[in-house]
């Protein structure tokens, strides 16, 4: 008997030596090469939980903004207002009456509503309070006048109108009001892509550490492989296979927590709507619902981050395996 040669409980017999290597190589292919259950891996899927759950917030967040904003434009787009000011030597009455008729003559224009005096009054009352003696102030008249849907009322033609006729009034189009929404639903959507990038290199550079530690501890066993005629493709399509799982399961866990997050600030929405603190909340951000659209995202999200994690994790193993060959 060959000092080399062990004996096999499960065959009882002797085994040579290549047949002792095959056996071992064949129990270690049996095994996955780098641990499921590891520290270094259950760490690696809570940052990217905690990444992915970061930008799912993001991604939300830029949702809600784009739809609160295209809601304000279009809201704003559909009427134009007339100010008429108080000027001396004229009827305010008369010119407010006049820039409403000019008004309703202009093709487009679904309706015509001239304000009051007490309804104008009322609309300076958030910067001068309430209770106030108006009379004497001259508080100029609001004439809102609505759009019909998809019309472009000749604007042009209807400032030149009110400049003849009624000079003391001013055509307002929001044009900088909706330039300002359209920057800031711009500005969202480019913060939302900054965000989605430092969390893509920061969950490729956890990975890439993440990955060297796992090829260092389970180098042996690389090297046992590689002099059984495992190739590098097959090394790293464990290794990828391995933070793909990884990256699957912190990103589940960290968008499924951003989904449940977002249904929660949906429900309450819905549960306080009617009540003044959320109306006004609905009026500055809009509905907290992030829609179809959204979860969408946040799904399309889950997997962008799981392939990050199986493609950083096969080119670190590519580029290390340099070095062992």
């Amino acid at each position: 008997m060959s000092t080399s040669e062990r004996f096999d409980p499960m065959t009882h017999s002797w085994i040579g030596p290549e047949e002792a290597a095959s056996d071992e190589v064949a129990q270690r292919l049996a095994t996955p090469i780098v641990p499921s259950g590891s520290i270094a891996g259950r760490s690696l899927t809570a940052v990217v939980a905690i990444m992915t759950f970061l930008a799912a917030l993001a991604t939300g967040a830029v949702t809600m903004v784009v739809s609160a904003a295209s809601d304000w434009q279009s809201d704003v787009a559909r009427e134009v207002t007339i100010q008429v000011r108080p000027v001396s030597g004229r009827d305010l009455e008369s010119d407010v009456r006049a820039a409403a008729t000019l008004a309703r003559a202009t093709a487009g224009v679904a309706d015509v509503r001239p304000y009051t005096k007490e309804e104008s009054a009322e609309l300076v009352e958030p910067w001068l309070g309430s209770g106030l003696q108006l009379n004497d102030l001259p508080i100029p008249r609001m004439v809102v006048v609505k759009l019909l849907s998809g019309a472009t009322p000749n604007f042009s033609d209807l400032r030149k109108q009110l400049s003849d006729q009624v000079p003391s009034a001013s055509l307002d189009d929001h044009r900088g009001w909706i330039d300002r929404m359209r920057t800031m639903a711009d500005t969202a959507v480019i913060a939302g892509i900054v965000m989605l990038v430092l969390v893509i290199v920061v969950t490729v550079l956890s990975v890439t550490f993440a990955t060297r530690g796992a090829m260092a501890t389970n180098r042996p066993t690389i090297e046992v492989l590689h002099y059984v005629g495992a190739t590098d493709k097959f090394v790293a399509g464990q290794f990828q296979r391995h933070f793909l799982v990884l990256g699957l399961k912190g990103g589940a866990i960290g968008g499924g927590g951003a989904m449940a997050l977002f249904g929660i600030l949906q429900a309450l929405d819905t549960w306080l709507a009617g009540t003044p603190g959320a109306d006004e909340m609905a009026a500055l951000f809009g509905s907290f619902s992030i829609g179809p659209a959204g979860y969408i995202a946040i799904l399309a999200l889950i997997a962008l981050m799981a392939l990050v994690t199986a493609m950083a994790s096969r080119r670190t193993v590519g580029q290390t395996l340099e070095t062992v060959d």
